[in-house]
């Protein structure tokens, strides 16, 4: 199992509190500082079963840099989206916590850790 965190924030650092109280092992992915590739982004948005639209943090001041709110949502524009998440890491949703079982969960509320400690 993976979590993929920012330390300021407090959905991160609640997610790992309740990792940790659970007796979870897990390795912690910084991913301000050890950025995703775009593959990598791919292959944890199959994982979720979601697009990149659904875990971009469009209120994120560089997603109105972007205009990001006016992008299409949809297969030709999914590259772009991808992209835009790889170069801007700050517009992932966190935390995104990848579990053994192939499948991951955007782990900000108790339900969503717990469903991924459930999945291993």
């Amino acid at each position: 199992m993976e979590i993929w965190i920012n330390p300021a924030c407090s959905k991160c650092r609640s997610a790992v509190d309740l990792l940790d109280a659970e007796g979870a092992e897990y390795t912690v992915r910084r991913y301000l500082e050890d950025v995703p590739t775009e593959d990598e982004i791919r292959a944890v948005l199959e994982r979720l079963g979601l697009e990149p639209w659904d875990i971009t943090r469009t209120g994120e001041a560089v997603a109105k840099e972007l205009g990001i709110a006016g992008w299409p949502k949809d297969a030709a524009s999914r590259d772009r989206w991808v992209a835009a998440l790889s170069e801007h890491p700050k517009l992932i949703q966190r935390p995104i916590i990848t579990a053994d079982d192939g499948s991951a969960v955007v782990g900000r509320s108790e339900e969503a850790v717990r469903d991924a400690l459930g999945r291993g």
